[in-house]
């Protein structure tokens, strides 16, 4: 009785060994939860440069987040027109984008100061900008003024630095003030309020419509981005003197904006997977684009004649002045204004007198080592030949 009852033990256990191994044989691997996908269009044209930098940041969270995280890159236009992109985002239509403060200016004339724009303010550069966000108070400034001055519902990165740009494209050589007063020309933002005030007549429009504007005679003067954002452009084919530098954005900051109920939404991890991706997209796509801005400059003279000219020291001492004048105006209309302005005035204020002293000036070593071509003397006009003698 006892042995009959160990083979019945026995074959049971046999028996549900080997169902135990064909279950595991037949078990499925759990599925990989699908990645979630962030839709995103910017203000940049589909074939700008400026769109690169889109693609690199969704390249970089991908990658940070193991394909966890997906961004879908759109260019300006392909879901809503590109200044409606902000108002897209805090309606949830799109989950984030990137554009630049000073094209929601009409909303409060606080937003010029997240694009360090004019003037840097007070001669900061990138990174002094980059400095006074994370350093000096200005990102909870940033979300503060979005959030609850503008009522929108979003966050906000600074993530490109469009800069130095170029002063502009004129179909004739500018030499003072009075060579562009009454001239129409594409400005956007509060520096079309400036140079209005200089004389000239702003005319504000999206990138993907300044070249026909041109070619129509629209407009008789553009101010876009740099060189190889103006030749992607065509502004070569368009425009003869090409006028450098300009201060109205010397470092002009673009940013990334995400919806805010996105943003919480988010896993921590995916977070600062953003944050991250977004700081290192600015140090990447800047110093590559750099050398896309030399690559360019020298096309647009080799092959289209282009004539790089410098902007007259009166009319950048001018913009100076006027926006001086404005800030003062806007400081005293506007307390976010003035809370911002003098936030950045402190910060610049410590950060760019030292800097003065700590760094040579660009140009010294560069003509050190790249000597400026002098201007050739105008050629002496031929004497009259002496008359024959009789």
């Amino acid at each position: 009785m006892r042995l009959s009852v160990l083979k019945t033990l026995a074959f049971a256990t046999a028996v549900s060994l080997c169902l135990g191994v064909s279950g595991l044989a037949w078990a499925q691997p759990p599925a990989a939860p699908a990645p979630r996908v962030l839709k995103m269009q910017s203000t940049w044209p589909a074939g700008s440069p400026l769109q690169e930098n889109s693609k690199l940041f969704g390249e970089r969270v991908d990658k940070l987040t193991g394909g966890a995280l997906k961004i879908e890159t759109m260019a300006g236009g392909q879901v809503v027109p590109p200044f409606e992109v902000l108002d897209a985002i805090n309606k949830k239509v799109l989950d984030g984008g990137q554009g630049v403060t000073y094209y929601w200016q009409g909303k409060n004339s606080a937003a010029t100061l997240f694009a360090s724009t004019p003037a840097g303010p007070f001669g900061m550069d990138h990174m002094d900008f980059l400095g006074w966000m994370y350093e000096g108070g200005g990102m909870e400034m940033y979300w503060d003024w979005y959030q609850n001055t503008i009522k929108m519902n979003v966050v906000a990165f600074p993530i490109m630095p469009a800069s130095p740009q170029a002063f502009g494209w004129f179909k004739r050589p500018i030499k003072d003030l009075k060579d562009f007063k009454g001239m129409k020309c594409r400005q956007t933002g509060i520096v079309a309020e400036i140079f209005q005030r200089m004389g000239m007549s702003p005319v504000n429009m999206p990138g993907g419509e300044i070249a026909a504007a041109a070619q129509r005679g629209v407009i008789d003067c553009v101010e876009w981005v740099a060189p190889v954002d103006d030749l992607k452009m065509g502004l070569p084919q368009i425009f003869k003197y090409y006028y450098m530098p300009g201060l109205h954005e010397p470092s002009v900051v673009a940013e990334l904006i995400i919806n805010a109920d996105v943003w919480k939404s988010l896993p921590a991890q995916q977070q600062e997977a953003i944050r991250s991706a977004a700081t290192e997209t600015y140090v990447r796509w800047w110093v590559r684009w750099q050398k896309l801005n030399a690559d360019a400059l020298d096309e647009m003279r080799t092959k289209f004649g282009t004539q790089v000219l410098r902007t007259p020291p009166e009319i950048l001492t001018a913009f100076l002045k006027a926006w001086d004048e404005m800030a003062v105006e806007e400081s005293a209309k506007n307390p976010v204004f003035k809370k911002v302005y003098d936030s950045q005035r402190e910060y610049a204020s410590k950060v760019v007198p030292a800097k003065r002293f700590m760094q040579p000036p660009y140009s010294f070593a560069a003509n050190h080592y790249w000597p400026q071509e002098k201007a050739k003397p105008a050629a002496k006009a031929a004497k009259p030949a002496a008359p024959a003698k009789k």
